[in-house]
């Protein structure tokens, strides 16, 4: 599964769960850290909680693992690393304030 397979297959997951503003960024051609990020927003934090408990086991039940994840705890930002794929799922009010999709305008945005 190539990276752009493995966000169409996250997005469909964060969809599902009602993730909100789901947008996805081809950083590949501007960074090394990543070939795409996923961002999208919860409602709450146990919303958000439960956007990375499913993208995690769904993920996993194709053969994919996050490598690094921070944030739970607190559940207003959380970052899901998966090597070629980064996802960033957040508190609206902190993803407003962060507004990682101005700061990474020079990828390749799609929203949904």
């Amino acid at each position: 599964m190539n990276s752009k397979e493995k966000v169409d297959k996250m997005v469909s997951v964060l969809e599902e769960k009602k993730a909100k503003d789901i947008s996805t960024i081809h950083i590949e051609n501007v960074s090394i850290l990543a070939d795409y990020f996923v961002i999208c927003s919860g409602t709450s934090v146990t919303h958000i909680k439960a956007l990375a408990d499913e993208l995690d086991a769904k993920m996993e039940e194709i053969g994919f693992r996050y490598s690094h994840k921070e944030g739970y705890n607190s559940a207003r930002w959380i970052l899901m690393d998966y090597g070629d794929v980064v996802v960033h799922i957040f508190h609206e009010e902190d993803r407003n304030f962060y507004n990682l999709e101005r700061l990474w305008s020079d990828g390749i945005m799609t929203y949904r």
